[in-house]
């Protein structure tokens, strides 16, 4: 859900803050090296920020291209306007090849079915099929073997002399760079190299040739080649403590989560709290509740160990993390219905971060932002006028 009115009376919203995002992208596209451009992963409903806001605060900041990875996002892309580099990268069989062929959106290959996929989709629209070939350098997903890559380029090449497809880009996607020094980083960069000379030999000459995620675009330069293509890093997030933190980059986190409190009361020694009474009061106290669940993807996992600013300080759920709410206990300072918690920001205000409640939940930062529900509002900062 997308919202642009004002925040006051909700009881739940996230800030995005969208020059934030801009000033990551500038940031980002300063790292590239030898001329490489940038790629904005607006995925995941844009990591949970919005996928046609951080799309256009991304292109406005000087965002090359944009990467999806499903089919309905990229074509939701191109129904709102945008017309510019467009991957898509998780394809099914059955999927929506040919519409994505007529709105001439990149699609990825990974196998033979897929490039037969494109190749029917061109001769079905007309038009010639963008296909990016992906190579499984040793993450294990999605990507060709490279044992059957001499014969998916061959066929690739075959399907360019045959006028339905245009190759291009081949690509890849580390498993380990956020991890510094960890030696698939080199096998797989060692292993791209083999694949972008078998996709030359068959005489393959793509436009772009791409492999650094956000960790590679951060620490990995010589991985940048002709395009870069960070995610996490977009919406100023770190992909790993052992990368860095967002402040070591230049980065500022975009999405800041509030809510106001829905209750606050006295309660005596003693007394539980939440399902299970998990947390019980030492004293005489006061509880404040905070109308957030994991409903609206506060993790559970949290109960007893998530971070909250209240009144002023940093609180610590009480009890378990319900559907719709959990409870803080603030000891003996004051607060009132109304007053505002928050939940995670970029730390200005000494609220906690998005990576204090991924510590907090055993979890990563980037599941912290994108499980935010859509029952959550989005209230957009520094939006322009179309």
């Amino acid at each position: 859900m997308n919202d642009h009115s004002p925040a006051g009376g909700r009881r739940l919203w996230a800030d995005i803050d969208l020059d934030a995002l801009r000033a990551n992208v500038r940031t980002l596209r300063e790292r590239a090296v030898g001329g490489a451009q940038l790629m904005a992963v607006v995925k995941a409903d844009g990591y949970g920020h919005g996928l046609l806001p951080s799309a256009a605060a991304a292109r406005e900041a000087g965002a090359a291209w944009l990467g999806t990875a499903t089919p309905q996002e990229a074509l939701a892309l191109r129904a709102a306007g945008d017309t510019g580099p467009l991957l898509c990268w998780l394809w099914t069989p059955g999927d929506p090849w040919r519409q994505a062929v007529e709105a001439g959106i990149d699609v990825s290959v990974s196998g033979r079915w897929a490039l037969a996929e494109a190749a029917d989709a061109a001769r079905s629209a007309g038009r010639v099929a963008r296909v990016q070939l992906k190579a499984d350098t040793g993450l294990g997903r999605n990507g060709c073997q490279p044992a059957d890559w001499p014969d998916l380029v061959a066929a690739a090449r075959a399907a360019e002399v045959a006028g339905t497809v245009r190759v291009t880009g081949v690509w890849s996607h580390f498993a380990c760079a956020d991890e510094p020094g960890h030696p698939s980083i080199a096998l797989q960069q060692a292993a791209f190299a083999d694949a972008l000379g078998a996709a030359a030999r068959a005489g393959l000459d793509p436009e772009v040739r791409h492999l650094a995620n956000s960790p590679a675009t951060l620490t990995l330069p010589d991985a940048h080649y002709d395009l870069i293509r960070p995610g996490v890093a977009v919406y100023g997030l770190s992909p790993s403590a052992e990368v860095g933190t967002p402040q070591d980059f230049g980065l500022r986190p975009v999405m800041t989560l509030r809510a106001r409190l829905a209750s606050v009361k006295r309660v005596p020694g003693g007394h539980g709290v939440g399902y299970g009474h998990s947390y019980t009061t030492s004293g005489a106290t006061t509880l404040a509740l905070v109308p957030a669940g994991y409903a609206d993807g506060v993790p559970r996992h949290a109960s007893n160990t998530g971070p909250v600013l209240v009144a002023g300080k940093w609180r610590t759920v009480a009890g378990r993390v319900a559907m719709d709410q959990f409870v803080v206990d603030l000891g003996g300072d004051a607060a009132a219905a109304g007053d505002e918690a928050v939940l995670f920001g970029p730390g200005d205000a000494g609220e906690p971060t998005a990576e204090d409640w991924a510590r907090a939940a055993g979890t990563i930062g980037y599941e912290i932002v994108t499980r935010v529900g859509h029952r959550v509002p989005r209230v957009y900062r520094g939006e322009r006028a179309s």
